[in-house]
């Protein structure tokens, strides 16, 4: 590795001095002793740095803001996830973050997204801290040395001790993160949480690719069979989608975040950012395993007077995470791209316990699911409160969503019908009565329920359609009881569960209405003034 190569990158397009103080392109053992040296973190029994992110453990997605200009004006979908900025707000507060910069030491990474090379973006992160470079390092693409030093298409600026004046910013708070399509980077201030850094990009990357690319840009998971035949997981939080998608007989080609192109399903990231909670050697052995040097955790507690991560304790936040490399998952891909897909699977963990345990889509019904992206969440341990909260995410990813959900679900419906792709709902909730008297469906019968869908179990003609939601439900299924595969017989009582099964009806079609609501036509001039 020459020093040549290595040399620190021209950052002159950032108004950085030329004399600030650059750590570039460390590796995952110099960051892990700047990081000890700066007193980040420290060392857990496993290897893995552990650091506190500080006062965020989360996304803030009220504090999210997109440039409002000639690019974004028209395109994106403004409202309560994607909120307005001005170009001159922006420039000022860039200007402060990088002044704030000048006389500290920082870190630079240059990266990428996307696997498959033809949709590849070059990404430098800028970062003030050294475990917020090895989370770049471990959740975005390692480039070849070669290819080091270039000005990278996209930069991110990352600085947790850097807070906004809200009066003069236009912030809502002290923390923020703007992206810019025009200049193509991301401000974050006042916050320590890497989330922001990879969802970023994501955001970034659901904007480009449909618009200009016509590529499906998903947030899932995805894992490839010996055949080569590719599956597709959707899901939002406590539906299954980690667990379902780590298959020991399936090759991981990523946990959150994919394209789909022409030819292939690719990978955005270079490494995986996985939950703790309650995490166990038995129940998770890949990510359990993968918890090692150059892994970063984050916002865990240890067991008193030990080093050993108490992966139960919740005190700090219940969204603790790691982050390590792909290549520290045993069955990874590696390019991480694979075939188009034959299988696509929407898991909702139902507290009603009343959608089908699986069920075959048409392309109409796989658009509308896709839209909804429901999912149901037991309430808090209040007492007496036992009622499911509704949730819908759009695409299963609405926060991520730059673009009118219709966009995203108009791609997958092309794809499905140019590559004739299986869809499956998959209900890993609630089966024989809702949340409180029926209990969660196995996952046995669900992972039985999935290989078959997988290896042709399921290409029969015995289904029948429900009668609510219309759904084709598979009379018969490998190693699973047939009365399962009906939610109706699950219940004594077959009457509440039509009542029941209406009333998650009536809430699917209220969802829908925002997605039919007629929009305020405005001139192009009159959206630019609203910025």
């Amino acid at each position: 590795m020459s020093k040549k190569k290595l040399q620190t990158p021209d950052l002159s397009y950032l108004n950085l001095s030329e004399n600030i103080a650059v750590k570039y392109q460390l590796s995952p053992m110099e960051l892990v002793d700047e990081a000890l040296l700066n007193k980040e973190g420290i060392l857990a029994s496993s290897g893995a740095l552990a650091v506190d992110t500080g006062k965020f453990t989360g996304r803030s997605p009220k504090d999210r803001f997109i440039v409002c200009d000639q690019i974004t004006a028209d395109a994106v979908w403004w409202g309560d996830i994607n909120i307005k900025f001005s170009p001159e707000k922006f420039d000022l507060l860039f200007t402060k973050i990088t002044s704030y910069l000048a006389d500290k030491k920082i870190y630079v990474r240059d990266a990428s997204a996307c696997a498959n090379p033809d949709y590849a973006i070059a990404i430098r992160v800028i970062t003030e801290t050294a475990y917020q470079n090895l989370f770049a390092n471990n959740l975005f693409i390692r480039p070849e040395i070669d290819t080091l030093g270039a000005q990278p298409e996209w930069t991110v600026i990352a600085a947790p001790g850097f807070l906004a004046d809200p009066l003069l910013d236009g912030t809502r708070q002290e923390n923020f993160s703007i992206i810019n399509f025009t200049r193509k980077m991301i401000i974050i201030g006042g916050t320590g949480y890497t989330g922001e850094i990879k969802k970023g990009i994501f955001s970034v990357l659901n904007f480009i690719l449909p618009m200009y690319e016509n590529t499906l840009s998903m947030h899932c998971s995805a894992n490839v069979g010996k055949n080569g035949d590719t599956a597709i997981f959707f899901g939002l939080s406590g539906t299954g989608k980690t667990t379902l998608s780590a298959d020991p007989e399936r090759g991981l080609i990523g946990d959150d975040e994919h394209g789909w192109g022409k030819t292939s399903v690719f990978n955005f990231e270079g490494g995986c950012y996985a939950k703790c909670v309650d995490l166990t050697q038995e129940k998770e052995p890949q990510i359990y395993n993968a918890i090692k040097f150059g892994a970063l955790l984050e916002n865990v507690n240890f067991f008193p007077g030990t080093t050993d991560v108490d992966y139960a304790n919740t005190e700090k936040t219940e969204n603790t995470r790691v982050a390590y490399p792909i290549e520290y998952i045993d069955n990874a891909i590696v390019p991480s791209i694979a075939s188009v897909p034959k299988n696509i699977f929407f898991l909702t963990a139902d507290a009603f316990g009343v959608l089908p345990p699986i069920a075959k889509l048409t392309v109409e019904q796989a658009m509308f699911h896709f839209m909804s992206g429901y999912t149901a969440k037991v309430a808090g341990t209040e007492t007496g409160i036992t009622e499911p909260q509704l949730t819908f995410s759009a695409c299963f990813g609405k926060a991520f969503l730059p673009l009118h959900p219709s966009k995203y679900a108009q791609l997958l419906g092309e794809k499905m019908k140019e590559n004739k792709v299986n869809v499956w709902l998959v209900n890993t909730g609630w089966t024989g009565g809702a949340y409180g008297v029926g209990k969660r469906m196995k996952l046995s019968y669900t992972r039985a329920m999935i290989t078959a869908a997988l290896n042709g179990g399921l290409d029969h003609h015995h289904y029948k359609q429900h009668h609510v939601f219309k759904l084709m439900i598979p009379l018969h299924c490998p190693n699973v009881p047939d009365e399962i595969l009906d939610p109706s017989k699950t219940w004594d009582n077959e009457e509440e569960y039509f009542i029941k099964a209406y009333e998650l009806a009536d809430a699917f079609a209220e969802n829908f209405k925002q997605f039919e609501a007629p929009k305020v036509l405005k001139t192009h001039e009159e959206e630019l003034k609203l910025c």
